[in-house]
């Protein structure tokens, strides 16, 4: 049987990471993964979450399945966190997932059964993952314009255009907060235009929401995701707590579906569950009852959003510091962009030529469409990689 298949396109961060394990040089700097990393160069366990699994190693008393829906508790509190009391708790059906990931192909999944021939609408660019699920589940894709390359920020009117020609019934998949590849976000007034454009189209939102904390606050990044719940009848979301949790490899999502009323709910409900089923039965609960344990205990949540606050800052800290001393050397604002940015990325919008020049003279590792994670950064960094980035042209 096996003779039969076909080499797959290799995944270019995983690939990347790779490469950068093998270069032997002392100096090289790690860009690409989209993971945190302190100042050490270590993505640490969080204090409140080493707190919550101590507890759940000396409490916990069983290890049998959790509901198909995952724990009814982890939903309650992830719909507490992104949607606070923007809606009706019986207007929402929740599954727990494995990550974002498994979020995002779950809702997808959900598409396929609720409305087959709905194209699915995805910024340009995105998070590769989100062409390759929705190539590798045929189903129909279209890109909106995102980003420009010129300004660095978001193509607004273009992004408007295209998205005035979505029809009734199609998905639009939409970056809740810190956009993913480019760290360029719409502002309030902006995101209004947006929802008018989709509702004018009647379309259905999915929103990804990865990085709630890591952008402008937990408040302040949930505020466009909220907007978007309270203006549509119909709406998916999937929310990922790897980053701001810091739990990556506990695998811990949450796809939640918006209905128009609590029966249409209980009927969304019944069909994620059947999803659940006939993926992974019952989703993984470890990652799960960790982040329900520091959201319902008043202590350890402010301890969590505590340093999950100094992330943030750290990363505004970096992303300010790159821009100064790119302002310093060039003698040009051009970058200044870098410093207004949000999350972990920052798109450069340069050629791959140059980021492979940044790669092979400077063992600086970032994705070939010149995203890097500012995460990976530290104060004796970021002068290096200004520098490179002058040299090379950029």
């Amino acid at each position: 049987m096996f003779q039969t298949l076909k080499a797959q396109p290799a995944d270019k961060i995983l690939s990347l990471m790779q490469t950068y394990k093998a270069d032997p040089r002392d100096d090289k700097i790690d860009l690409g993964v989209g993971v945190y990393k302190d100042a050490s160069g270590n993505t640490p366990v969080m204090r409140a979450v080493k707190e919550a699994e101590r507890r759940l190693v000396a409490d916990q008393t069983t290890k049998a399945y959790v509901g198909l829906a995952g724990d009814p508790a982890f939903a309650d509190a992830m719909i507490d966190l992104l949607l606070s009391d923007t809606l009706p708790r019986d207007r929402i059906a929740a599954i727990a997932t494995p990550g974002g990931t498994g979020a995002i192909r779950q809702a997808l999944e959900m598409v396929k059964l609720a409305a087959p021939e709905a194209t699915v609408w995805i910024s340009n660019p995105t998070w590769p993952n989100h062409p390759s699920i929705i190539k590798f589940l045929r189903m129909k894709v279209r890109e909106y314009r995102y980003f420009d390359e010129a300004t660095r920020g978001v193509d607004f009117d273009g992004m408007i255009a295209d998205l005035g020609t979505v029809a009734e019934g199609d998905v639009v998949l939409l970056h809740g907060c810190c956009h993913n590849p480019t760290g360029a976000n719409p502002t309030a007034d902006q995101w209004d235009t947006i929802i008018k454009t989709l509702q004018d189209a009647k379309a259905v939102p999915l929103v990804d929401v990865a990085y709630q904390g890591f952008g402008d606050g937990l408040e302040e990044d949930a505020a466009a995701t909220r907007k978007i719940a309270s203006a549509f009848p119909n709406l998916m979301i999937a929310a990922s707590c790897s980053k701001n949790f810091g739990i990556y490899r506990e695998r811990t999502g949450i796809l939640m579906g918006i209905a128009r009323d609590e029966a249409e709910a209980k009927l969304t409900q019944a069909n994620l569950n059947f999803l659940n089923r006939q993926n992974y039965s019952f989703p993984p609960d470890h990652g799960a009852r960790v982040v329900t344990t520091i959201l319902t205990d008043p202590a350890l949540r402010a301890d969590w959003e505590a340093e999950l606050e100094d992330t943030r800052n750290t990363m505004l800290d970096l992303r300010q510091q790159l821009a100064d001393e790119l302002r310093r050397l060039s003698n040009d604002d051009r970058f200044d962009f870098i410093a207004d940015h949000r999350g972990m990325f920052s798109r450069l919008g340069t050629t791959e030529d140059k980021v492979e020049t940044l790669r092979a003279d400077h063992g600086i590792y970032m994705v070939s469409d010149s995203r890097m994670n500012i995460a990976g950064l530290n104060a004796q960094t970021v002068p290096i990689l200004a520098q490179a980035i002058v040299d090379a042209g950029i």
